[in-house]
């Protein structure tokens, strides 16, 4: 696969990178309009920001380690949530208790963490085990932390599993933890939820090697990564036409509780330069309560076909003339194939109505969507079609329509697309696709007034990459 793209998402819930302190740099080398520009970048980003600095090639004579912090007034913030928080049963924080933490490393058994909390409490490992309201500790996820708080005589108060850093509860963010503490007649266990706090994030990057790559020395998270290719995939083919020196600047949201990340939210606003050529995205809710990404000139990037029905994935045969890799003669293909494995998800690429799914000859299973006007697709040899899929379903585009598979003539798991024009195919990775209708002219000011803001933002977050083409930036509200 093409610039390393084949890379799987990571678990949301799994245990956070560390954003900032293991990057370098030196502010000292920065010129006085760089300093001017991240002085005023700083100053629109957070109240507590931490600077990552990746040095320059020549950085024999820098230390190794350097972070530069500073304290900086925050523009806006994410509202937070309404969940109730710890229960009044959770321990008050006291003066004389003593707080250490592990993380759960792979193979670890519960008796490994145990020791290397230091807790030697008769009778707690047994409790562990046979009580039903410890059921959680049963599972022990790499990555995950254990906590213990220990008082001035060495004697456990509290022992916490905090299994679940971020997950969704009726639209929110939460915290899940076990909690067992220490009593009279032995040991208590229950489950505790807390609030996760919301935070704004900016963070700049330029391509080297990929995609992930560029986000990853960012500090963005494998999550947000994903929205920025599927919000900008109408625009751009992240397969295709990543190239070395493209930039990305987005600013997104995330879940913290105690200072680790919990959860990521959405893609608030993005701006992603591509072969010389900028493309751009801010979230907007319109009034009638939808919301939807718009590019800044107000003109909507839901409706637009997307490039590819699959995320990161590689082309094994174009659009055109070609030696059947079956009939071994000269045909026609007309459609492009995606090499995927067995059971990849495979999307639709625009908003439609289900025309045909099932079985149709050399095809396999097939599913055939039509769009509006004469724009039809084609999506073929899956394994298996999706539940729901079936003649006249409504289907929103990058609904999962089916899965990769090899079925029909086929000599290995790929995907067959086809795009069609009046029922005739034509190739998808070069024509005009159709886009959306732009705003009105009463919504089109609303949107510019909304979004004014963000729009700021990308403009200053541009100018500090101009600036320093080679710094790879995350800023942080807290």
């Amino acid at each position: 696969m093409p610039n390393g793209q084949n890379r799987q998402p990571r678990d949301s819930d799994s245990a956070p990178r560390t954003e900032h302190s293991h990057r370098t740099g030196s502010f000292l080398r920065l010129g006085k309009l760089q300093r001017t520009i991240l002085a005023a970048a700083v100053a629109l980003f957070g109240t507590a920001a931490a600077i990552g600095m990746v040095p320059p090639d020549d950085a024999s004579d820098l230390p190794a380690r350097r972070t530069v912090s500073s304290i900086v007034p925050l523009t806006f913030e994410l509202p937070a949530t309404d969940v109730e928080t710890a229960p009044a049963t959770a321990p008050d924080i006291e003066e004389d208790i003593y707080i250490s933490e592990t993380r759960i490393r792979s193979g670890d058994t519960l008796a490994a963490l145990l020791a290397r909390l230091e807790i030697n409490e008769p009778g707690l490992q047994q409790f562990l085990t046979v009580t039903p309201e410890a059921r959680s500790i049963y599972r022990l996820y790499p990555g995950r932390t254990v906590q213990a708080a220990h008082d001035a005589n060495g004697k456990m108060r509290w022992l916490r599993y905090i299994h679940t850093p971020g997950t969704t509860e009726d639209g929110k963010v939460i915290t899940a933890m076990l909690q067992v503490q220490a009593s009279e007649d032995g040991f208590r266990a229950e489950e505790l939820k807390h609030d996760t706090t919301g935070q704004v994030r900016v963070a700049m990057g330029t391509i080297n090697n990929s995609l992930f790559g560029a986000t990853d020395a960012a500090g963005v998270p494998d999550a947000i990564t994903m929205q920025m290719a599927d919000i900008l995939s109408s625009k751009i083919d992240f397969i295709r036409d990543l190239r070395k020196g493209d930039q990305f600047r987005v600013v997104y949201e995330t879940r913290m509780h105690e200072g680790r990340q919990a959860g990521t939210g959405r893609v608030l606003a993005l701006e992603f330069t591509n072969k010389g050529q900028e493309h751009n995205a801010v979230w907007y809710q319109a009034d009638n309560g939808s919301g939807s990404y718009y590019d800044l000139e107000g003109s909507s990037l839901k409706g637009t076909f997307t490039r590819t029905p699959l995320q990161f994935t590689r082309i094994s045969s174009n659009f055109g003339r070609r030696m059947h890799p079956i009939h071994k003669s000269w045909r026609m293909h007309s459609g492009v194939d995606y090499a995927a494995p067995t059971g990849t998800p495979i999307h639709a690429t625009a908003n439609a109505k289900v025309a045909f799914a099932g079985w149709q000859n050399g095809y396999g299973n097939v599913v055939i969507l039509q769009h509006h006007g004469q724009y039809t697709t084609l999506y073929a040899h899956q394994s298996r079609i999706a539940p729901g899929i079936t003649k006249g379903a409504s289907i929103s585009q990058g609904q999962v329509i089916g899965y990769v598979g090899s079925t029909g003539w086929a000599t290995g798991p790929h995907l067959h697309y086809e795009f069609r024009i009046a029922n005739k195919p034509v190739d998808p990775l070069s024509i005009d696709l159709p886009v959306a209708e732009a705003l009105d002219n009463r919504q089109l000011n609303e949107f510019r007034r909304n979004t004014q803001p963000m729009r700021e933002q990308l403009e200053l977050l541009a100018e500090f990459q101009d600036a320093m083409p080679d710094l790879g930036t995350a800023l942080a509200s807290r």
